[in-house]
């Protein structure tokens, strides 16, 4: 399956792996590049110094290509941006503001930049700064999420830019894949369904939260705030709703869920941690390899898009 997105970033299949904090390390990552998409290691809130070491193990694991997702909130984005120049690193997906300061130094170095974006108007302020392409995210994702709806946002931002557009968001299987397609994007970004992945280093609990999810079972926290997080629901997101109903500050908020994430991912903390997740959690229980997933989702959309080409001809 040869896209726009496939040629410019030299991989086999047209599917990113999310960069996901805390769940998107090197494991994964090396997984994922070898299976013939591409692996995201994520930076998150992390240090430079462990960002370097990802990739350093990263690279003991596979020879495809890989690439880094820098938060750029993250207090040493500066020196990770220098990292990424340094370990020959040729792909980063940005998230949390804006990578205009750092897309000189990127570019001359040849590194694909390709910013994740809410809007169109972001989008197009990321082309005229050089992006390579973009990552267009709907709602539907999981962790810290916009407004726009994954069908509604990128066919816009198609429209919009000249630069290859990657959906995320509210994408979990081959029929994803296929109505991607449709919407004129060139591939997608998955994170929720790697989360079963035999090689996504997450606790068991963790896994089993998401095996056991429901269409219904993910709640956004943080809406009052301007900082809406997409999880599964559990005793934390009750909590910070009724929180937030009642008027809580930010900062009061913001103690509730301190270290959360850590607690989930590491700890399996299933009362107090934030089980990052999209809308179609409900449809991830396989536990399978990451090989295993992308060649199911590539060969289902394949399927799919034949399946709707026989019906509109009437060859079916």
């Amino acid at each position: 399956m040869k896209t726009e997105v496939t040629r410019l970033l030299n991989i086999k299949y047209p599917v990113i792996q999310g960069g996901m904090a805390w769940v998107a390390e090197y494991h994964l990552a090396a997984a994922v590049s070898s299976a013939g998409g591409l692996g995201l290691i994520g930076a998150g809130g992390a240090s430079a110094a462990f960002v370097k070491e990802q990739i350093e193990n990263c690279r003991k694991l596979t020879n495809q290509p890989f690439g880094v997702n820098i938060m750029l909130m993250n207090p040493e984005a500066d020196e990770i941006a220098r990292i990424i120049v340094d370990t020959g690193v040729k792909v980063v997906t940005t998230g949390a503001g804006s990578p205009e300061k750092y897309m000189k130094l990127w570019k001359e170095a040849g590194v694909k930049v390709i910013p994740v974006v809410a809007s169109v108007a972001m989008a197009k302020r990321m082309q005229r700064y050089g992006a390579d392409a973009l990552v267009a995210e709907g709602t539907e994702s999981g962790g810290h999420i916009g407004d726009h709806a994954t069908m509604s946002l990128v066919p816009q931002i198609v429209d919009a830019v000249t630069i290859p557009v990657i959906a995320a968001g509210g994408v979990g299987d081959g029929r994803g894949l296929a109505a991607a397609l449709m919407l004129g994007a060139s591939g997608v970004q998955m994170g929720t369904r790697f989360l079963l992945a035999h090689e996504t280093q997450i606790h068991a609990s963790y896994k089993e939260m998401v095996a056991k999810a429901k269409d219904i079972d993910t709640q956004v926290t943080g809406r009052s705030t301007g900082h809406p997080v997409r999880s599964i629901r559990n005793p934390m997101t009750k909590e910070y709703l009724r929180m937030e109903r009642e008027g809580a500050s930010f900062e009061e908020l913001e103690v509730l869920t301190l270290g959360s994430l850590r607690k989930a991912v590491l700890e399996g903390d299933t009362k107090g941690g934030s089980f990052l997740a999209g809308q179609i959690v409900g449809m991830v229980s396989k536990r399978q390899s990451c090989k295993e997933i992308i060649e199911e989702v590539v060969l289902e959309a394949v399927e799919t898009i034949n399946r709707a080409h026989a019906s509109i001809s009437g060859t079916n």
